[in-house]
């Protein structure tokens, strides 16, 4: 089958098409034909050697996929790794039969962004109707689905993002308030301005100064999801601040749900289904590139060039 592999770490350059031998599923594992895979900043990540958990060499990126079954259903798959390939091997648990009226560009974001935007949104934050919310990267694909989720459930969102363009699309997507975002310097007086005041919950993906001046916007018994540093910037956040305003801040990786034995991505895939289905959520699409273009899709995306979901079609050549 064909695969990007990477052999070395570094910019898009290190991901190469190849022809490898196909995947062999475990026990519990299913064998999928690839439709589309999706390109994450997670992935990013994987490229660059600063990904949560420990990546070995060679390596085939992507952690979301549009395939097909032996038995011919359509799904959308966790898979761990092995993406961006004509063939990977996915968990029973981690993949979803998508509805006959659900497209398979819309549902390729679903199963990693829809579900890291869900739970960050409502396990992790706990948004409530009526509150302010604070939505980093809007334009993009965890973004754009969070702008809606939220405003869905009757939350002000206050989108951030770095454009004139991507700020308009964030407010067509239920946004109450676009906040610039590319300069730092001012930007915990912008979101406060454009809020009317302290928020309730912030979301939290660049690190940095930007974490900093997040967390200086929330309210007393504000929560703080942290879900990345896509700056590439550590920060610690100081006990005092904490103590200070009862401030809640938590960390969210998506894959410590996939063991969870209580099923909470099974319950978010439904509401995910449901809400493209009858047309709540949409789907921004950034563009699907040939397999064999994934440096380009990487390139986009570390230059923050798009809006929405990049995925990667395996079919056509």
């Amino acid at each position: 089958m064909r695969a990007i592999v990477m052999r070395e770490f570094g910019g898009p350059e290190v991901l190469r098409l190849e022809e490898v031998p196909d995947p062999e599923p475990a026990r519990g594992q299913t064998l999928l034909d690839v439709r589309l895979a999706g390109v994450n900043y997670a992935d990013v990540h994987v490229r660059g050697n600063t990904y949560l958990a420990p990546v070995e060499l060679p390596c085939t990126p992507g952690n979301e996929v549009v395939g097909t079954t032996p038995d011919g259903r359509r799904v959308v798959a966790l898979t761990q790794g092995g993406g961006y390939a004509e063939k990977v091997a996915v968990h029973r648990r981690l993949h979803w039969e998508i509805p006959p009226d659900i497209t398979d560009e819309q549902a390729v974001p679903l199963a990693l962004q829809g579900n890291s935007a869900y739970h960050l949104l409502f396990t992790v934050a706990r948004i409530a109707k009526g509150e302010t919310v604070v939505v980093p990267a809007a334009a993009g694909g965890v973004g754009s689905l969070a702008v809606q989720l939220a405003h869905r459930a009757g939350a002000r969102v206050v989108a951030l993002a770095g454009t004139a363009e991507k700020r308009r699309l964030a407010l067509e997507l239920g946004a109450a308030a676009a906040v610039d975002s590319s300069d730092e310097d001012g930007l915990a007086e912008r979101i406060l301005d454009a809020a009317g005041g302290p928020v309730h919950a912030a979301l939290e993906m660049t690190g940095g100064r930007t974490l900093h001046q997040t967390l200086a916007v929330l309210a007393p018994r504000g929560r703080l999801a942290v879900y990345g540093f896509a700056g590439g910037e550590l920060a610690d956040i100081p006990v005092h601040t904490l103590l200070q305003k009862s401030v809640t801040a938590a960390g969210f990786w998506l894959p410590h749900l996939y063991t969870d034995r209580t099923l909470p991505l099974q319950a978010s895939m439904r509401q995910l289904f449901d809400a493209v289905g009858n047309g709540a959520l949409k789907i921004v699409s950034g563009g699907t590139f040939p397999l064999a273009d994934a440096a380009k899709a990487h390139s986009m995306l570390n230059n923050r060039i798009g809006m929405g979901k990049f995925s990667l079609d395996t079919v056509t050549q």
